[in-house]
């Protein structure tokens, strides 16, 4: 036998050493920990959501510690039981030699050997069970949906809540037997229990007992397992077209699973019983009856009856099951009570009757005149262009839409605030005094009608009703100051602020410029009730080392007065003051009582809701905004989801206010006992808040997308797909990502008024025709309630794709669109609005925009297009589009004026266009003739002014050549009408 390799002894120097850098590794790892664990209950305790943060805390601390001291105990357990029943004499052999090195290796530190084992493994099992508290807390404080499941007769509570912890349970019971069987196998290995090379008896009789309970332990559990097989039944997916269990799952798989129980469990007393039997071949043979049977009647058995039974008349056997997948699936995302209308079932078609359509629009008087102009998607550069006043200032990529009721009258606007952006500070400003201390906020609330633009030498922009700074209009702002908003970020990470200071001393926070100067500016001190107080030392030094700062300590602008603001984007402050909810993607802006608050979406989901088609979160959710100014979700697997929570985080002081919404949703219920103080009853919500709530784009987009399949009924027909829907692509984007949904102010077929909507078109599957149309309502006295319009499948109505592209075909348009993409500028086009007419009517209308190719442009709105059936409008205004399509008249009778406000309230007429012919003579590409050279040259150099004055930032000359650029096209066209013959042939 080779003796051991002795190794080198270490000196007393480099053990110090090593000593000293273990130690100092630990302690900057614990005081790391500890700071941010501080930090953040410092957060909680200023946001009064404490019982989150301990609650949370000693959730995940008792998982912890059960799950670590139980792996990390039994298995330590098992390996020193298998070492303390080792054979006092081990046969002299080859093997027994070869070992005996190890045992003397061992022999010393076998204390140290097993007290790391145990650690390990505890600590490895402690962090994998702690990460799923929220399982555990919704098992114990777990309420009843008051429904049953229809296969078993139980509540479905068990599924949601109990079974996923069961199965939790279930893999650390199997996890721990199994780490066991593998310590003990080893350790008897080692020590002479267990020898495999030799002669004689294989297994000392400690050893026989030991894993023979520890492998009836194994198929015990394992009998549970396939105990709970059966309910997981429901989650199936072997019926292909549909989620949950399958004519094969309950009639040719369901009592199989239940003998397997009963044969796992005489296969567990026979392992069990060989413990004086002192005989493995009866636990064998019950092991090979345990893998046989489950081979036959678990796996065969199953496969033959569904391709031999199943496939040959699936939609018959699948019937009953699939029905139960769709009522289940609807139920699961909210979708029970849809309200499907049959829509347009005496149109024609592309044909235009033009007089019962003319009748249609003179009858509306709500849909119209509230058709959206203003994109919110593209006038971000034009609210900055505008509105921005300083570059320390910033709107957001992608502006929101809400409605006020001024004067009696709602209406829907484009909203946003003008909020920090950190990232423009300039390069002299980027210091940490000035990020951190001096610029610290946005200022002011800017709101514009979405149906409307100034005329005049401003011609195309939006109506800034509330504007400015100090802020002014029509929507009263008491506090316009915002400490927390989606922009105040630098590489994607929250910027935190140091504020406040004694009172008397010199204010230090920019806040605004000084009325009527380019140079001065107002400063500010935060006296908000938001912001953790760092006036004491040892909270300096805290942040200090959080943020690794020395600043915290060093810099005059920290008093004792200070606060530091941090985790300040909204939708973070609700995640983390909510864990337990998704929070949906496209937070908004409300002026509530005077003040800007944040407006939010939570959702309760889960993955284990019975029968319901699971889909995942962030990909359905996905549309062509997304990471445009709407947050990505995580892509998690669900299957059911409510809006549960409405949120508010103001935006001054950045209080988290979370309001009950649905009141019948078993999983909130759930929650809110585990955090009794956490959320207000829905009876707390203000009346005011109630005005501007909005149903939900993430929820709204997964509800589409199960509507697209789910709106059949007859489950034959559901297997055949006969009748399914998709969501159409985006047609004004050169990508194929999903078409978003659009806000509006509009009226449903069968309402009396105008109701604030989520509206969306859906196309046949892989065709571009419109199948359907999409709305939920917003308003709170119909809120969450869905219309669906119904289109007849034989009439081939445009979907958002044909339309577009009778947009950009057609001979009005396309010379434009030749001329507005140059090298001086470019078209935009706005978001494709679907808007029913009357009882069988529907309406396209589409902006389109004009932007420099200048660093700093910005679009404007110089053009309306129309379609209704066949026929296409295209002007500059709204009203004379719809004199194209429908008659001379019709425009005036829908739109309440051809004229549009100016900022100072007044009104100036709108420029009007000659009326020309929805279908032009043939001919397209550049007309001849004298008279539209010289246009086609006015509208060239009235673009180059355009952007050289916007680059200028001349905001006079920006006029003045937008009013040459709209003379111009003028001309252009009345040049082309009178001269159709110089065309060339189409």
């Amino acid at each position: 036998m080779r003796p051991p390799v002795p190794v080198p002894a270490l000196s007393r120097r480099a053990k110090l050493v090593l000593g000293a850098v273990a130690v100092l590794l630990v302690l900057f790892t614990a005081i790391g920990t500890l700071t941010n664990v501080y930090v953040d209950y410092l957060w909680f305790d200023e946001t009064a959501y404490t019982e989150v943060f301990w609650t949370e805390l000693q959730t995940r601390a008792l998982l912890f510690a059960v799950a670590g001291v139980a792996t990390g105990g039994l298995v330590a357990l098992s390996i020193h039981l298998a070492y303390r029943f080792r054979p006092t004499f081990r046969p002299m052999s080859l093997e027994q030699q070869n070992l005996e090195r190890y045992r003397q290796s061992l022999e010393p530190r076998r204390g140290l050997v097993l007290t790391a084992v145990a650690v390990v493994l505890g600590l490895f099992a402690g962090f994998t069970a702690q990460g799923s508290w929220q399982t555990w807390l919704t098992f114990r404080n777990s309420t009843e949906f008051g429904r049953t499941d229809p296969q078993f007769g139980i509540d479905l509570s068990f599924f949601v809540f109990d079974y996923p912890f069961y199965r939790l349970a279930l893999g650390f019971g199997f996890a721990i037997v199994l780490l066991a069987l593998i310590g003990s196998v080893l350790t008897h290995y080692v020590f002479g229990g267990l020898r495999l090379q030799t002669p004689g008896q294989k297994l000392t009789a400690a050893a026989r007992v030991q894993l023979s309970v520890l492998l009836g332990l194994f198929v015990a559990l394992k009998a549970v397992a396939y105990w709970l097989d059966r309910y997981g039944l429901v989650y199936s997916d072997r019926g292909e077209v549909f989620t949950g269990a399958s004519y094969t799952d309950i009639n040719a798989l369901l009592v199989p699973k239940t003998i397997l129980v009963f044969v796992a469990a005489v296969c567990a007393l026979a392992f069990f019983a060989n413990i004086f039997v002192r005989n493995f071949l009866l636990p064998a043979a019950a092991l090979v009856l345990l893998l046989i049977s489950s081979l036959v009647i678990g796996v065969a058995y199953p496969a033959i009856v569904q391709q031999f039974v199943v496939r040959p008349s699936a939609d018959q056997r699948e019937a009953p099951y699939i029905d139960r997948a769709i009522e289940s699936t609807l139920d699961a995302y909210n979708l029970s009570e849809v309200d499907y209308v049959d829509y347009a079932q005496d149109a024609t078609g592309d044909e235009v009757d033009t007089e019962a359509a003319q009748a249609e629009l003179r009858n509306d008087t709500e849909t119209i005149p509230n058709a959206r102009l203003l994109d919110p998607n593209v006038l971000s550069e034009t609210f900055t262009a505008r509105q921005q006043i300083r570059n320390v200032y910033g709107f957001p990529e992608k502006l929101d839409i809400d409605r006020y009721t001024i004067d009696g009258e709602t209406r829907d606007y484009v909203v946003a605030v003008r909020e920090l952006n950190s990232s423009g500070l300039s390069e002299n400003q980027d210091t940490w005094i000035n990020r951190h201390t001096v610029y610290t906020h946005g200022n002011g609330f800017v709101a514009a009608p979405a149906n409307e633009v100034v005329a005049g030498q401003e011609g195309g922009e939006p109506n800034f009703t509330t504007r400015d700074l100090p802020t002014v209009g029509n929507i009263k702002v008491d506090q316009p100051r915002i400490y927390y908003g989606e922009l105040i970020q630098q590489n994607g990470q929250d910027v935190y602020s140091v504020v406040g200071a004694p009172e008397g001393s010199e204010p230090r926070e920019f806040d605004r410029p000084e009325d009527g100067s380019d140079e001065g500016q107002v400063n500010n001190t935060y006296d908000g009730e938001g912001g953790v107080e760092i006036g004491s030392f040892f909270r300096q030094l805290t942040f200090a080392i959080h943020y690794r700062e020395r600043n915290f300590l060093l810099s005059g602008a920290v008093n004792d007065e200070s606060k530091v603001l941090y985790v300040r984007d909204p939708r973070d402050r609700v995640e983390k003051a909510a864990p337990f909810l998704e929070v949906d993607g496209d937070p908004y802006p409300a002026v509530i009582d005077g003040r800007v608050k944040w407006i939010l979406d939570g959702y309760t989901t889960s993955d284990a809701y019975p029968y319901a088609e699971p889909r995942d979160l962030g990909t359905t959710a996905q549309d062509s905004l997304t990471g445009a100014g709407t947050t990505a979700l995580p892509n998690d697997q669900f299957n059911y989801i409510r809006n549960s929570v409405k949120a508010t985080v103001d935006a001054y002081d950045g209080t988290v206010t979370l309001y009950e919404w649905d009141r019948e949703d078993p999983v909130l219920q759930t929650y809110m006992k585990a955090f009794p103080t956490t959320v207000q009853d829905f009876e707390d919500i203000p009346d005011e808040l109630m005005t501007h709530v909005r149903y939900p784009e993430d929820l709204f987009k997964l509800q589409r997308d199960i509507l697209t399949r789910y709106h059949v009924s007859d489950p034959v027909d559901f297997f055949n797909q006969n009748d399914r829907w998709q969501v159409p692509d985006d047609p004004t984007q050169d990508t194929d990502e999903a078409q978003p949904p659009y806000y509006i102010l509009a009226q449903r077929p069968g309402d009396e008024e105008a109701s604030f909507q989520l509206t969306s078109a859906l196309n046949a599957f892989n065709r571009e025709n419109l199948s359907s149309f999409i709305s939920a309502s917003s308003d709170p006295g119909t809120y969450g309630e869905i219309q669906v319009l119904r289109l007849p499948g034989n009439t081939p109505f445009r979907g958002p794709q044909q339309v577009q592209q009778s947009f950009i075909t057609n001979n009005q348009v396309r010379p434009d669109l030749t001329l507005f993409n140059s090298q001086e500028s470019r078209a935009v086009f706005g978001n494709l609005l679907t808007l029913p007419i009357g009882e069988d009517g529907l309406l396209y209308v589409e902006p389109l925009y004009v932007q420099g190719t200048g660093e700093n442009s910005f679009p404007l709105l110089q053009k309306v297009l129309v379609n209704y059936g066949d026929r296409v409008g295209y002007a500059n205004t709204l009203s004379e589009a719809l004199d194209q399509v429908f008659g001379a008249g019709a425009g005036e009778s829908a739109v309440d004026s051809g004229e549009a406000p100016t900022p100072d309230g007044t009104t100036t007429p709108a420029p009007s266009e000659p009326t020309t012919p929805t279908t032009p003579p043939d001919g397209g590409g550049t007309p001849g003739g004298a008279g539209l050279d010289q246009a086609v040259a006015d509208i060239e150099a009235a673009l180059r002014a355009l952007e050289t004055a916007q680059r200028n930032g001349d905001f006079a000359g920006q006029g003045q050549a937008l009013a040459d650029l709209q003379a111009a096209v003028t001309a252009y066209q009345s040049a082309q009408q009178a001269a159709p013959a110089a065309q060339p042939p189409g």
